[in-house]
């Protein structure tokens, strides 16, 4: 399978044609394939993030997310035009997000993408096996107890070295400590007082 890829740019879009540049690009699937791994392994990024919840039975909804942030609309439209998923927004200071930051997605496309390109950096390699491995716990449910969200964390402390969190281990864990005590104190001896 071959994709061509066209880029015109013109300085007058209402000259003549021989006033117009066109650049042709022919690549293979693979090629492709390689050149997003490649713009991944240094632009994009694997995160597992945190948000309280009061609409939820537990207080966190756990999401897992791959994103690429880029001054370049027209490149994210074209990784996200051959991953076939994911959502592209703005910012006010003119950069661009791909991200995708569903499970199914995820597991149905990401996922199997950079299995086939894999990265070339450790630290990206380190960080995709990782996510991968929260994203299991994800899709098994695990996230639903306190020790699944223990495995998380702790598997997302390594991800990204360390990286900044809007949220804190300690924070997160917390909050199941508040919601134990407050269950301990509204039922004793199983009665609700």
């Amino acid at each position: 399978m071959r994709c061509t890829i066209v880029h015109m740019a013109c300085d007058n879009p209402i000259s003549a044609d021989n006033q117009q540049e066109r650049l042709c690009t022919t690549l293979s699937s693979s090629d492709l394939g390689w050149y997003i791994a490649g713009f991944a392994d240094g632009e994009g990024s694997f995160n597992v993030s945190f948000r309280k919840r009061k609409d939820y039975r537990l207080p966190w909804k756990v999401s897992a997310c791959f994103n690429i942030s880029q001054k370049e609309e027209r490149i994210l439209r074209f990784i996200q035009n051959h991953l076939d998923c994911g959502k592209i927004r703005s910012r006010p200071d003119g950069i661009w997000y791909y991200e995708v930051n569903t499970l199914e997605e995820i597991r149905k496309y990401v996922i199997p993408f950079f299995r086939s390109f894999p990265f070339l950096s450790k630290k990206k390699q380190r960080d995709f096996a990782i996510f991968q491995s929260i994203v299991a716990l994800l899709s098994s449910k695990a996230h639903l107890s306190e020790e699944g969200i223990r495995k998380i964390l702790s598997l997302r402390r390594e991800m990204n070295d360390g990286g900044k969190r809007k949220y804190g281990e300690l924070e997160i864990l917390n909050v199941y400590k508040e919601s134990s005590e407050t269950i301990r104190q509204t039922f004793r001896n199983g009665v609700k007082i």
